[in-house]
């Protein structure tokens, strides 16, 4: 059975946008999510700052069917702001000692703990954790469904790979098919204004040697469903002398 959730992706880092470093998360949750029969609704690549996060976080609150991922600030340095913003958008209530992380990060630390690192305990309330393989320094998640990992991808991807094996239940399987057909899009408009909603449909348009030329991809649920549509698609492209070839999706 299909599981209908929108899943975001909000990655946190100025040092992504300025050019300092080059992300690494959208391709790895994407193939992720894929593996589990889910991909992505919305991904985003914003600053550290704290106006920004929080309208990112309340777009995600404002959807009833969200599942979010969020990627970077949550370590202890000031524009670490994920764990304050997450507490004032998602429980409304301040952050709270973590008991079990604070007892990881004592055991870690010792007395270098404070003042600063013991602050990465302060998470939002009933918050749970997620496992860090590389120091033990945890993410945390909220409600089964909204997952804040830290900003480096070797403690992330295995936070995402638990997140996933945990809260999201094998989806259905998503069919797809499609071609490339030599001509333009406009071709195709009405045969794409007629499918039903169940039919997922895109066309990528492109040039090839200076001709137009459009690939178009069909995916549905109920692979009866796609094969029916899908055939008269193939019956217009050999009605008009279309040329085309199927593509490997």
């Amino acid at each position: 059975m299909k599981q209908d959730v929108h899943i975001y992706a909000v990655i946190i880092g100025s040092e992504i946008l300025n050019g300092r470093r080059r992300d690494r998360h959208f391709d790895y949750l994407q193939k992720a999510l894929a593996q589990r029969g889910y991909t992505l609704y919305s991904c985003e690549i914003i600053k550290d700052d704290k106006a920004l996060i929080a309208s990112s976080y309340k777009r995600v609150r404002a959807d009833e069917n969200a599942v979010m991922f969020s990627f970077g600030g949550i370590g202890s340095t000031p524009d670490d702001l994920t764990r304050e913003v997450a507490s004032a958008v998602f429980t409304q209530e301040p952050t709270l000692r973590h008991p079990q992380f604070e007892k990881d990060i004592i055991e870690r630390f010792a007395e270098k703990a404070y003042p600063n690192r013991i602050l990465m305990a302060d998470l939002p309330k009933e918050a749970g954790l997620l496992k860090n393989p590389v120091n033990n320094m945890s993410g945390f998640y909220l409600e089964d469904r909204l997952f804040f990992v830290p900003g480096f991808p070797e403690m992330a991807h295995p936070m995402v790979d638990e997140a996933i094996a945990r809260f999201l239940p094998q989806n259905a399987t998503l069919y797809r098919k499609g071609f490339v057909a030599k001509c333009s899009e406009e071709r195709f408009i009405g045969l794409m204004q007629a499918l039903p909603t169940e039919i997922e449909c895109s066309a990528l348009p492109m040039f090839v040697d200076k001709k137009p030329q459009v690939e178009i991809s069909l995916a549905a649920y109920h692979f009866e469903t796609l094969e029916r549509h899908y055939d008269a698609f193939l019956e217009f492209l050999n009605k008009e002398k279309i040329s085309y070839s199927e593509s490997t999706l």
